[in-house]
Formats: C-alpha cells, structure tokens, sequence
C-alpha cells in the first residue's frame, strides 16, 4: 500500500514532543487523492486483532482509511509501542486520536481504528474470540506490523470490553469488519 508522507506534520516523534494544532489542509487534500472522501464521515472501532488493515489493504476502491495511517501522519500517535506504557499514556493517545478523527469525519473520511477515548464511533467491531485469537497469531507469524500480540491477549480483552460499553448506547456491532463497513456504505446512500 502506497503510504502518504505528511506535510508540516510532527509526526514521528518521541512520546514527550509537545504537540500544537496546526493547519492540516495539505494533508487532508493529499489523502483525499488517494482516499474518497464522502458527504459523511464515518468511524468504525475495532480491537487490535480484528483484521483491520487486512480489510483496508484489500479494498478495490479506498473509501475506508486505516485509523493508525491517519493517526501516525497527523501526529497523536507516536513512533513507538506506546500501547505497552500503561492507562496514563494510552488515554492520552487516544484522546488525540479522537480530535484527529473527529476531524476527518467531518471532511467525510471514512476511518478504521483501535484509538478512542471519547468519541462515539459510528459501528463497533467484536470478532467472536477464537476467530479474534487466531488472527492475532496468524499476524505475528507471518507479517507482524505493529499491535496486540499473542503475550497481550489480557489487554484485548479488557479493550474489547471497554468497546462494548458503545453497544449498550445504541452503536451498532458487528463480528466483522466487512459487515460493519458493509452497514455503514448502505445507510450512506
């Protein structure tokens, strides 16, 4: 997959950069060229695991967008495990994933991701576990690229709870992200 550099971005950086707003309007033109972007944003939640970006890299058209990509290039994720270093940092990483991705869905992006804090996502996604485990492994095996591991299998599940707590406010869930995606494109039209 072709990656888009970032433009005035301060992305990667260390965990301690300190961080300012700053106008994204180049980059978001520049995802627009390789990603559509829609009347109306989406967001899709999923655990680490879940065959996210395997959706995303198989697409025939680019409507969905990998929340990590977006996050990376505008600078709330960090270059590093920062997932590994405790509630402190992970909270404070997702909730500047959460304006980012705001963001995007008001230019109509439709975003794919793990990151949130506060922001209600548009769908959930719970693989049931085995079949959630297994991608894990199959991941790790062949062609790891960042995420939940085998060994983190006690942090999964206690996101996958946390992601639940949408269900009980009305977002839809789906068991994959292909339903999910498939929901959200028809109440797009």
């Amino acid at each position: 997959m072709k990656k888009i550099q970032a433009i005035n971005s301060p992305s990667p950086h260390k965990l301690n950069t300190p961080l300012v707003f700053t106008n994204g309007e180049k980059l978001y033109k520049k995802l627009a060229k390789t990603y559509v972007a829609h009347k109306k944003g989406f967001f899709i939640l999923a655990p680490s695991g879940s065959w996210k970006t395997y959706f995303i890299q198989h697409q025939k058209i680019k409507h969905w967008l990998d929340g990590d990509e977006l996050w990376q290039l505008t600078g709330a994720h960090p270059a590093c495990a920062w997932w590994t270093m405790g509630l402190d940092v992970i909270h404070e990483v997702d909730q500047r994933s959460d304006v980012i991705t705001a963001q995007a869905k008001k230019l109509g992006f439709w975003i794919i991701g793990a990151s949130n804090f506060w922001l209600k996502p548009d769908a959930i996604v719970i693989p049931p576990w085995h079949i959630q485990k297994k991608y894990i492994c199959l991941r790790e095996k062949d062609h790891y690229d960042g995420g939940a591991t085998s060994k983190d299998y006690k942090q999964v599940l206690s996101h996958r709870k946390e992601i639940m707590q949408y269900a009980k406010q009305g977002v839809p869930k789906f068991e994959s992200i292909d339903e999910a995606a498939q929901f959200l494109n028809k109440k797009n039209k």
